[in-house]
């Protein structure tokens, strides 16, 4: 009897320990947002990240995921958090955090990066650190650029009307562009009409022909049902690499103690190889169901492609002239590239013997 019940005793004060002392209880929990679904490729990286992070930390670090507006529903709102801390880490595109750190729009100008490969080993060069440089700089030190991803592959245009096989075909289409006027000079240079567009009209935009073309990239045109409202012709042109930046709280990240910084900095390079994979993956078959459905694509030759970059090249000089921090961020992308494309030109070398 008595041992019984001196195992009933341990037994509830063992049950109260535990009920009163969470077992490795997170020391920093980290709020990440980004304003898509649960379908996007920001999605993806974030889970990559979300499971590297409290595995690596050993449950030292805790992630928490929100999905869609919860925390906020602009770029300028979302870095507003980040900067203050009610918002730890928060992914934005170009155009999302354009109008904090305007210099980010270099990732829009047309046809600096010819691929895949190229890109990729751009966004893990000296370049993202310039970046991130430069916008700790203009926030005061409190947001930290972690990595630079991808989300949607490569923007291309599309249109209602006709093939778009090279520049002289864009003149007089208007296309559907943001308001920020980086995009809306290159859309002039190309001979097209630019017109400002808020995404969610964009559809009933093609419908009643206010717009005719957009710069979208695939698994885009097809989330959205584009074709449903006569989006029918795709040029891939590749003008665009869609860039993901993702932004910390800096304060945060240097609370942390230097073997939990390599973790989260870690943490970013998995969910940055997330990113660059899942877009690939996603528009073998929005490729697919695009041209099912009646859609023509159409691959620029070397020639043509060269004609729109000779085309689009005035965006350069107004980039540099009229963009805050542009000449410095422009000529950290140009030579990222030229240092990625001789890099390739030797693996090559090798690897074609």
């Amino acid at each position: 009897m008595i041992f019984s019940k001196i195992f009933k005793v341990i037994s509830a004060l063992l049950l109260i320990a535990c009920i009163s002392i969470p077992a490795n209880a997170a020391d920093y929990k980290l709020r990440m947002t980004m304003n898509s679904n649960d379908q996007d490729e920001d999605y993806d990286g974030a889970v990559v990240f979300k499971n590297y992070v409290e595995a690596a930390s050993n449950g030292a670090v805790s992630v928490e995921l929100f999905v869609g507006t919860q925390l906020c529903s602009k770029g300028a709102e979302c870095l507003q958090g980040v900067s203050d801390g009610s918002i730890d880490i928060y992914i934005s595109t170009s155009g999302g955090a354009a109008g904090v750190f305007p210099y980010v729009q270099v990732l829009d100008l047309p046809y600096l990066m010819s691929d895949d490969r190229v890109a990729e080993d751009v966004m893990r060069s000296d370049f993202v650190r310039t970046v991130r440089k430069m916008a700790l700089s203009d926030s005061g030190n409190t947001i930290r650029l972690m990595t630079i991803g991808n989300t949607g592959g490569w923007r291309n245009f599309a249109n209602t009307k006709r093939p778009i096989k090279e520049p002289s075909d864009m003149k007089g289409l208007k296309i559907r562009t943001v308001v920020a006027d980086l995009p809306q000079v290159l859309v002039k240079a190309l001979g097209a009409s630019p017109t400002p567009i808020p995404w969610p009209e964009l559809f009933s935009s093609f419908q009643t022909g206010v717009v005719e073309g957009s710069k979208n990239g695939i698994t885009d045109i097809m989330n959205m049902k584009f074709p449903d409202a006569g989006l029918q012709y795709v040029t891939l042109d590749g003008h665009a690499y869609m860039g993901a930046l993702w932004w910390m709280n800096n304060a945060k990240y240097q609370s942390m103690p230097k073997e939990l910084r390599k973790v989260i900095t870690d943490g970013f390079y998995a969910l940055q190889q997330a990113t660059f994979a899942s877009p690939k993956r996603k528009s073998i078959k929005a490729y697919e169901d695009f041209v099912a459905g009646g859609g023509n694509l159409y691959v620029p030759t070397p020639d043509q492609k060269a004609m729109f970059k000779k085309s689009a090249s005035p965006v350069y000089d107004w980039f540099k002239a009229n963009v805050k921090g542009g000449p410095e961020v422009f000529t950290a992308l140009t030579s990222a590239v030229a240092d990625a494309e001789g890099r390739m030109a030797s693996d090559y070398g090798q690897d074609l013997k």
